[in-house]
């Protein structure tokens, strides 16, 4: 039976989300937000250009007013297609006019927060022209703009996960031994296609001392009987993303390997369990970290527990320690901790969660279980 695709995002959809963000940043004492090509533009209005280039395309909402879309005037008509074109003030420029001087009396004096993909000369140019004005970050001056999902969104991230463990079980009946990282790693990318995705943003295939790099992603090496093989990958599907590791080991494993394995199912465990409404971000990487740490093995988980995820695969909030933001429901991350033992081999077990109204749910459900392949 074919999955059914979601009901596109609506005018009233995107309206919410930009009085959402204009009410936020009043409330972070900014004058608003500038929005340039990406994923926050994508969010707020459903409009990504055609390509992203040198000319100025700028969204901005002001804590108090109307929003505005900054746009080429040869890129006007795509604009007005876009979903929240209807709620929106189009203001073009043309190519040999100024475009900050379009987009000046949009921007009163004040402090704004910037899409952290902005152009360097795109932010330099409103400074030169508007000294009144300052800007911020959007991670560092509405880090949660994104982060809690609505029930459309869940949706789509729950539909990315079932289509990434939907790949994950394919693979382990696939055949490991004797083929390069690169083959099998493009069999991941396939089973995403073949899924859903639209896009396939990494496929991760580290076999023996190669796993104990977390990013190794794949090479030529050849699988050899007797590895562990971490197997970390994902992409976009509904414009959503799904991210999902597991571990397998090709053959027995050794009472090491399988210890360790046990070790970082545990700790993933205990991260997951720290999740509910209220508490900080830090708390899962210190949970799970505690798991570790205590087994011997804390050098050796060399990164954060986890990031969020949303429109793109890497987003805030992030499960690290120094990060105090308070876990609202809604909020999708992954918990992925790790342990990596250099020239030998690695262990890594993800799943997204989300948090509910009394804890968490995990949308990845494929066992943690070490599987042996073959």
């Amino acid at each position: 039976m074919t999955e059914p695709t979601p009901a596109a995002f609506t005018a009233d959809d995107f309206a919410a989300r930009m009085r959402r963000a204009a009410r936020s940043a009043a409330d972070a004492g900014l004058a608003g937000l500038v929005v340039t090509p990406g994923p926050d533009l994508r969010y707020l209005t459903g409009y990504l250009p055609v390509a992203i280039t040198e000319r100025l395309t700028m969204l901005v909402i002001p804590a108090e007013g109307d929003p505005s879309l900054v746009v080429p005037k040869l890129e006007r008509p795509d604009a007005e297609r876009a979903a929240a074109a209807p709620i929106l003030r189009l203001v073009d420029w043309m190519d040999g006019d100024d475009p900050y001087a379009a987009a000046a009396p949009l921007l009163a004096p004040g402090r704004y927060a910037m899409s952290d993909s902005a152009w360097a000369m795109h932010l330099l140019g409103l400074q030169q022209l508007l000294a009144g004005t300052s800007y911020v970050s959007m991670t560092t001056g509405l880090p949660m703009l994104r982060a809690v999902k609505d029930a459309d969104e869940l949706g789509r991230l729950a539909a990315a996960a079932a289509a990434a463990d939907a790949t994950y079980d394919e693979i382990l009946g696939a055949g490991f031994a004797g083929r390069t990282e690169a083959e099998v790693a493009a069999d991941l990318a396939a089973g995403l296609i073949a899924h859903g995705h639209s896009q396939v943003d990494f496929t991760v295939v580290g076999s023996g001392p190669n796993g104990a790099n977390p990013h190794h992603e794949q090479g030529d090496r050849v699988i050899e009987d007797g590895d562990m093989v971490v197997l970390d990958f994902g992409g976009l599907k509904h414009g959503y993303g799904s991210d999902t590791t597991r571990t397998v080991h090709v053959g027995e494993p050794t009472d090491e390997e399988r210890a360790v394995h046990d070790l970082v199912v545990r700790a993933q465990q205990a991260g997951f369990e720290a999740v509910r409404p209220g508490a900080p971000c830090q708390e899962i990487d210190r949970v799970a970290r505690a798991v570790i740490t205590e087994a011997g093995y804390g050098e050796y988980f060399i990164h954060r527990v986890g990031h969020g995820i949303g429109l793109t695969t890497h987003e805030p909030p992030y499960m690290v320690e120094g990060e105090e933001t308070p876990l609202e429901p809604g909020m999708c991350f992954s918990i992925e901790p790790g342990v990596y033992l250099p020239g030998r081999f690695g262990v890594r077990i993800e799943d997204i969660v989300t948090v509910t109204e009394d804890g968490g749910r995990r949308l990845n459900t494929t066992p943690h279980e070490m599987a042996v392949v073959h």
